[in-house]
């Protein structure tokens, strides 16, 4: 081979290598940016070329996907449809063609979409078979009776607030409900006209509402006298003081450490050295401050982090990290002792705390996907329930339990009685806004007990309401009533 041809061999060899390298770069280093550009079309079209999985609560789906026209610039064959969409978008989240998607849609998009590996070896199948390929199942652990009374109670109320409800003994979220909501459906598609402006209604901006904000994992609240289960723990748990009912070292007014302020009550309360039960029965804040400032910053915050303070929460929808902090000085921490100065505390939270005492002072790990299923409905994988912490022990969770239950049966809890079924829980109304300026939050945290002592739901309830009042009966007039409703929702759905 001469001189020139030699040169011209070595230079296509040069541009093959070339081009097979650029090759690899593209398949194996750049894929996934690739894949994830939002200007590269073809994975929208692949991810709507199909229905979706579904959703599925209590055995039927709560979604659909419905065939749109591909006429125009629309190349998107099938859009996300929802029953009862606003109900349930706290938990669902939305999967939209124009806005994409966030929550389960968001999080389990390769199972809905059938893109999962999980799902080649029965997609492989599928094609040479001959069956069209499709997107898998999303089990979750939501209890249809306990969402609906969650969702109804709050929109009955008419203000802003959420619900949160537990199974104890495993983790398992029962209901999960925010108002005001949305409907997924009004934006699923992704036309100018009705989907984009029906997006734009939705965001802050235009609506301060705010509906698309999921109050019941986003939002943190400061949650006033609720708190005050978690000083009793840690007061117990810190042999503070050894039962419900021997007196407490709490004089009447109680100054705060470092101050000439008092720490008041609301009303003229039996508060002097009163108990731990009668203190929780008519919740009194020089009691539960002063605790707090006995026991010092340290150690209260180490008993609201083994209730999950301070930490995010993954259900596997992320939650706001609730807060209880560190540094704080001996009034601060009387302050925050009692659920006000900087604490604050998503109602997921709140839940768990109920949950922690209602399970004898073991918290399970909060979560809401059961399993994740093919088509086939063959199960791909399944949720374990997990230990999260032991906040108490069994005797202290146990002596807890029965504060809590007089609170409900002769104190500021009254409102959430249920015949025949015993439950404990604890009011609280929330300061908020400089000075106290802003209406309080009303909360209600609770929890329900079958006659062997288990517990099948714990329940907390926030409601932002112009109506509620500045002492602890609005968390009873306001939130009570529809933890109670929720309860009775889910011993129902047992029976």
């Amino acid at each position: 081979m001469n001189k020139p041809l030699r040169r011209i061999a070595l230079f296509c060899g040069l541009l093959v290598l070339t081009l097979l390298l650029r090759d690899n770069w593209l398949q194996y280093v750049k894929a996934d940016s690739l894949k994830d550009d939002p200007k590269n079309r073809r994975v929208t079209i692949a991810r709507y070329s199909i229905p979706r999985g579904d959703i599925i609560v209590d055995g039927s789906p709560i979604t659909g996907s419905t065939e749109t026209s591909t006429s125009g610039l629309n190349d998107l064959k099938y859009k996300r449809t929802y029953k009862n969409g606003a109900m349930w978008a706290p938990v669902t989240g939305y999967a939209s063609q124009a806005f994409g998607a966030n929550q389960l849609e968001s999080i389990e998009d390769g199972i809905l979409s059938g893109t999962d590996d999980r799902l080649f070896f029965r997609n492989t199948l599928g094609m040479l078979t001959g069956k069209a390929k499709s997107g898998g199942n999303v089990v979750t652990t939501l209890n249809q009776a306990a969402q609906s009374a969650a969702w109804n109670g709050l929109k009955k109320q008419g203000g802003k607030g959420a619900v949160v409800a537990l199974d104890p003994s495993t983790g398992k979220i029962l209901a999960l409900a925010s108002y005001p909501s949305y409907d997924p459906s009004s934006f699923a598609g992704n036309s100018t006209s009705t989907d984009s402006k029906a997006w734009q209604k939705l965001q802050k901006k235009y609506d301060p509402n705010d509906p698309m904000l999921n109050r019941a994992l986003r939002e943190t609240y400061p949650p006033g006298s609720t708190f005050k289960v978690v000083t009793a723990s840690a007061a117990l748990e810190n042999n503070l003081y050894s039962s419900a009912d021997e007196a407490t070292n709490s004089p009447l007014p109680w100054i705060m450490p470092g101050t000439t302020t008092p720490l008041k009550n609301e009303g003229n309360l039996p508060c002097k050295n009163a108990t731990l039960r009668e203190a929780l029965r008519v919740s009194c804040n020089s009691v539960f401050g002063k605790i707090g400032a006995d026991l010092g910053n340290a150690k209260m915050l180490a008993e609201a982090k083994k209730f999950g303070f301070d930490t995010e929460q993954f259900t596997p929808i992320r939650s706001s990290a609730s807060v209880f902090s560190d540094k704080m000085n001996d009034s601060q921490t009387a302050l925050s002792s009692i659920g006000q100065f900087n604490t604050a505390a998503t109602p997921l939270q709140m839940a768990m705390v109920a949950s922690a005492v209602a399970n004898d002072g073991k918290l399970m790990k909060p979560y809401m996907v059961d399993k994740l299923q093919s088509s086939g409905v063959d199960t791909i994988a399944q949720t374990e329930p997990e230990e999260f912490s032991q906040p108490l022990s069994s005797k202290n969770a146990q002596i807890l339990q029965s504060m809590m239950e007089t609170v409900v049966e002769k104190g500021t809890g009254t409102s959430a009685k249920i015949p025949g079924v015993t439950v404990g829980g604890k009011t609280g109304t929330a300061q908020h806004g400089e000075n106290n300026s802003e209406n309080p939050y009303a909360w209600f945290l609770s929890y329900a007990k079958n006659a062997d002592g288990s517990s099948p739901v714990a329940v907390a309830v926030v409601i932002e309401d112009d109506k509620a009042n500045r002492d602890d009966i609005s968390g009873g007039g306001l939130a009570a009533p529809i933890a109670k409703s929720v309860m009775e929702a889910v011993i129902d759905s047992k029976k």
